[in-house]
């Protein structure tokens, strides 16, 4: 019988141990060095901030205020790139896919970082999980508004004479199914236990001009919109959907000051993020530019004008928006919107 002989397998040298470790510790250096060398430099060129609404909206405005300011802190331009359609969702899922090397960035509001996937099945990304939250910008309140035709002229006009009614006789307008303005007006008939129905507009302008003509009974805007037409008489605003005096419309209470509204407390918010993996260096620049501007005292006076509240620099935008998707997951679920 021919003896077979058996090799015992090579084992690796402590010399080539130690040059696997060596090109590992040069390799991580080097990337390390690549990666502090890109933060020193950035930002080299014009940033793009992405808006997924048309221009002249309170996210467009918002963006350009902010771009503005943070642009001198950073050194280079901000430029506003406004990618409107499908309620923000499509500039939303173009930061969500971009480079992750600080040049495009996205303002992203409630709608889209918060309720849209939660009511529409197309939308392609997770705002929770697929974008570098940077940090929170500012958040404005809400008006619960009434036609002059109601003769409403306060929240407890408005809880005597839709209690009054039989369901379903009176309505609210919106911007539209499952936006903030939407979960806002259930907000209100939760709180209040009453059936106030829902119209949905395209947008917030054909239904001010319906409110104006008594077409509409009631309407929820973002303050910065009603503030014109309610300053003016043509529409009556009922109150605030949140818990405190605005200072850019102190004259205006809060909805939860009535007793029957207490649990109204909503708002829609703007947070500044940038794309998935985005190097640790450059969100902490940006961070600081970020804290930098919310400091201002120009760019307070800028956001109040628009009936805006700044927020306070540092706030965990990751951990705010995971309480403002329990809140509106909750809200989709009582007014029973069903994802399309």
């Amino acid at each position: 019988m021919t003896a077979i002989a058996c090799r015992r397998p090579r084992q690796p040298s402590i010399a080539h141990g130690l040059r696997r470790t060596l090109a590992y510790l040069c390799a991580t250096s080097a990337l390390a060095a690549s990666s502090a060398a890109f933060a020193a430099e950035y930002p080299a060129r014009t940033i793009s901030l992405i808006v997924g609404y048309p221009a002249g909206g309170s996210v467009d405005l918002t963006a350009r205020l902010l771009g503005e300011e943070m642009g001198k802190r950073l050194g280079q331009s901000v430029v506003v790139e406004n990618l409107g359609g499908a309620g923000g969702t499509i500039g939303a899922q173009r930061v969500a896919r971009a480079e992750p090397d600080g040049y495009t960035l996205l303002l992203g509001a409630t709608n889209e970082m918060v309720i849209a996937r939660m009511i529409n099945t197309a939308v392609q990304y997770n705002g929770a999980t697929d974008f570098t939250p940077v940090g929170l910008v500012a958040s404005q309140p809400m008006v619960l508004a009434a036609s002059t035709k109601t003769g409403v002229k306060n929240a407890t006009d408005y809880l005597a004479k839709v209690r009054a009614a039989a369901p379903g006789t009176y309505n609210f307008g919106s911007s539209g199914v499952g936006t903030a303005l939407h979960l806002a007006g259930e907000m209100v008939n939760q709180s209040t236990h009453t059936q106030v129905g829902h119209v949905p507009y395209r947008g917030v302008s054909p239904m001010v001009t319906d409110l104006m003509s008594g077409q509409l009974d009631f309407g929820i805007l973002v303050l910065s919109s009603a503030l014109p037409q309610v300053r003016a008489g043509k529409i009556v605003a009922v109150g605030l959907t949140e818990t405190k005096t605005s200072s850019a419309a102190p004259e205006i209470a809060p909805l939860a000051a009535t007793p029957g509204f207490e649990s109204v407390d909503i708002n829609v918010w703007f947070g500044l993020y940038g794309p998935p993996r985005l190097p640790q260096e450059v969100v902490t620049r940006l961070r600081a530019a970020l804290k930098d501007t919310l400091a201002s005292s120009q760019f307070q006076a800028k956001m109040r004008d628009a009936g805006a509240e700044v927020a306070q620099p540092g706030v965990d935008l990751a951990a705010y928006q995971a309480t403002e998707t329990t809140k509106y997951a909750a809200l989709v679920k009582a007014a029973h919107i069903e994802a399309q």
